[in-house]
Parts: C-alpha cells; sequence; structure tokens
C-alpha cells in the first residue's frame, strides 16, 4: 500500500498545477481527469482504493468549497481552481484513499484486522474514523508554503517564500510532492497504529 499512495501521491501533486490554470468543465470530468492521471493501472486493493479515493475526494471538497462549481461553469477568475481548494484536495485525497482501502477490506473480507472502531461497525464508522483521524494528519501544501522561511529547502531550489507567492503553479507541485512521504506515513501509520490481531498492516 505505501508505493502505491506514494507513486499515486506523486502523480496527484504533479496535476495540481495544470487543475489551477485550467480547471474542469464538471465534477465528472475533474473525477475522469484524476482517475485518468492519479489512478493508474494495476489492480491490487490498494490500486482500486487509489482510483476510488479519487472520486470521493472531488465530491468532499465540493461539499466543502460550493464555488467549485463556480470555476468548472466558468465563473472563476482565472479559469481554474483556487488554490487553498487544491490543497483542501491533496489533504482529503490521503484520507479518503485510505477509507476506500479499508472498504475494501471489509468487503473482500481480506484476513487483516481493521480498525478497532471499523471492526465493529464497517459500514456505518469508516467515514467518520477517516474524517475524526485521518485528514488533519496530512500537510497542506498551502499552509507548508506559508509557513516556510526558505522555500528552497522544501521545493530544492533557490526560489525565496515570496517566489513562491508570485509562481505557486511552479512552487506548490514542488512543496506537494516533497511532502507525499510525510503524508503516506502519517496515514498509514494510524492505521498500523490501529491494528488488532497478528496481520499487520497491509503492504
Amino acid at each position: 500500500m505505501y508505493d502505491t499512495a506514494c507513486a499515486a501521491g506523486e502523480r496527484l501533486a504533479g496535476a495540481l498545477g495544470s487543475l489551477a490554470t485550467e480547471g474542469a468543465e464538471s465534477s465528472d470530468a475533474l473525477v475522469a481527469h484524476l482517475v485518468s492521471e492519479v489512478g493508474g493501472e494495476g489492480g491490487t486493493l490498494a490500486d482500486a482504493a487509489v482510483r476510488r479515493g479519487v472520486a470521493v475526494a472531488v465530491r468532499d471538497v465540493r461539499d466543502r468549497h460550493p464555488e467549485m462549481d463556480d470555476a468548472m461553469n466558468g465563473d472563476g477568475a482565472g479559469g481554474g481552481f483556487a488554490w487553498d481548494i487544491l490543497c483542501d484536495l491533496y489533504q482529503v485525497f490521503f484520507a479518503d484513499m485510505v477509507g476506500e482501502f479499508l472498504r475494501s477490506v471489509v468487503a473482500e473480507h481480506v484476513k487483516l484486522a481493521a480498525p478497532v472502531l471499523i471492526a465493529t461497525d464497517p459500514e456505518g464508522r469508516i467515514a467518520d474514523w477517516v474524517a475524526e483521524n485521518v485528514v488533519d494528519l496530512v500537510p497542506n501544501p498551502c499552509e507548508e508554503s506559508a509557513e516556510a522561511t526558505d522555500l528552497a529547502q522544501a521545493v530544492d531550489t533557490a526560489q525565496s517564500v515570496v517566489g513562491a507567492a508570485q509562481d505557486p503553479p511552479t512552487t506548490l507541485p514542488k512543496i506537494a510532492e516533497s511532502l507525499v512521504p510525510r503524508a503516506v506515513g502519517k496515514v498509514l501509520g494510524l492505521i498500523t497504529e490501529e491494528i488488532t490481531g497478528e496481520e499487520g498492516a497491509a503492504a
């Protein structure tokens, strides 16, 4: 799961710049674009969780940001999505990917002990568990950029924080990509900590 999640996160980071400038015509088009860009072609539970996580993340971020519909209807100022929306999408994607992976584990009756709270009521508790325990663990690229005293440390360039503010389509995807290992480690680490039984976390 770790390698699959990291690869998907890196692909998502790479897609953020185009979404900031071009947006999407509809939520269906956005989901299709991201599934194609991020989802990969593998057939494992982890691969399927990535693809479903993309679709769920788009839905969840639309619930948080009704203004996404304005951007998709052509009412946005620049035609693309604002960076606060894209940074939320980044965070929510990792959380929803974990949620969809756990749903797959339950649905397929894989011999893996899911977190206690999910195992006791799988259908009713997975989404709540993810919302309460996972989303806030994922680093937010926008916040990381704002808090950085030297952007070069985050994106391995000679640009300053001022440069980031001037050209976020270039710098923020790089920051997002640099945060992927930490994001995946956080969300999968939580699953490992919550595991019961002797099987451990699924690979």
